[in-house]
């Protein structure tokens, strides 16, 4: 089978542009590997010297994957090398694509922009403002771990009308120190049931983040139709299994669920999501932000210590609406 030539090939790691010209002579089909096309994951992911290779042997330069080129992933991925070596070998920047987003034009809104041909019409006010934002929040709130986390940014509350929705009861600092000492020698499955209970709350620029560290009650319906009332807020947990779970509650009642928050868009995704999407990639925690309009000034919300801890009455989270 041709599309086995790849077998054992890295595309992530370490590649050697000389170990894929021997598999391309060989017989490899440089238009699919493993059900994906090879010069769309070079793009992505490869030195520049791998993607002219790849470009100089497909037959259209141009083709789309998912409603996207090599090129569009190059600029997504943030590889100006690789742009710039698929533009030498012919790929098309203004190619509309992506409900409207060109590669170029998305470009516009990065650290590397494309020299735009005249007249073309650039970023709208409001895109070039949410650029701003992404650059702005993304570098506030850096590379933060969150797997295991989850939490919800909640738009127009602070923190105390947050504390009073939920109805819980505040905790010392004090007291948290002496917990989180007991529970770091205790046997989980021993303790689960009372460490769910307890969530951090910060007041940021906007509203308010709700956090549990290591915990999944925060993205849960009775959490975020609390949370919600009258507003809207976003929810995530940071599932070790399956990545990152978002979701959208507005008043009281889930708009979007099964969110994938700093994750790569799709064919069909709103202009806006596409948008979002890219100034987010792979910072899940200043998507959910963003969503809102939230305007943290930097990591503390999301990594703790919060401005508030707040224990949980016991109740059945799981159920819409809250009652």
């Amino acid at each position: 089978m041709v599309e086995g030539n790849w077998s054992g090939l890295r595309w992530h790691g370490h590649i050697d542009v000389e170990e894929v010209r021997a598999r391309l002579d060989a017989g490899a089909d440089p238009h699919l590997a493993h059900r994906a096309r090879p010069l769309h994951t070079a793009a992505a992911y490869c030195p520049p010297d791998v993607v002219s290779l790849l470009a100089s042997r497909v037959d259209d330069v141009d083709a789309e994957s998912d409603g996207r080129t090599a090129l569009w992933d190059a600029v997504y991925a943030r590889r100006p090398d690789n742009v710039r070596a698929l533009v030498a070998a012919g790929a098309d920047p203004w190619r509309p694509m992506m409900s409207g987003w060109s590669p170029g034009r998305l470009s516009l809104a990065g650290p590397t922009p494309l020299a735009a041909p005249a007249r073309h019409p650039g970023l709208t006010p409001a895109e070039t403002a949410a650029a701003e934002e992404g650059h702005r929040l993304t570098t506030a709130i850096g590379d933060l771990h969150s797997e295991g986390d989850s939490l919800a940014c909640v738009a127009g509350v602070d923190a105390a009308e947050a504390a009073r929705r939920l109805g819980g009861t505040p905790v010392e600092p004090a007291e948290m120190d002496t917990l989180w000492e007991a529970w770091s020698v205790a046997d989980w499955n021993d303790i689960e049931d009372e460490v769910i209970r307890y969530v951090g709350i910060t007041d940021v620029p906007g509203g308010c983040v709700v956090l549990q560290q290591q915990g999944y009650l925060v993205d849960s319906p009775g959490i975020l139709s609390r949370l919600s009332a009258g507003t809207v807020c976003y929810g995530m947990y940071a599932n070790p299994k399956s990545g990152n779970q978002g979701s959208i509650t507005r008043d009281g009642r889930s708009v979007g669920w099964d969110l994938s928050p700093g994750g790569l868009p799709t064919a069909g995704y709103p202009a806006e999501e596409i948008l979002a999407s890219y100034l987010y990639a792979n910072n899940p925690v200043a998507h959910c932000a963003a969503h809102v309009g939230i305007r943290p000034t930097d990591a503390r919300p999301f990594a703790g210590p919060p401005d508030l801890w707040l224990r949980l009455p016991a109740r059945d989270y799981w159920t819409w609406p809250a009652e």
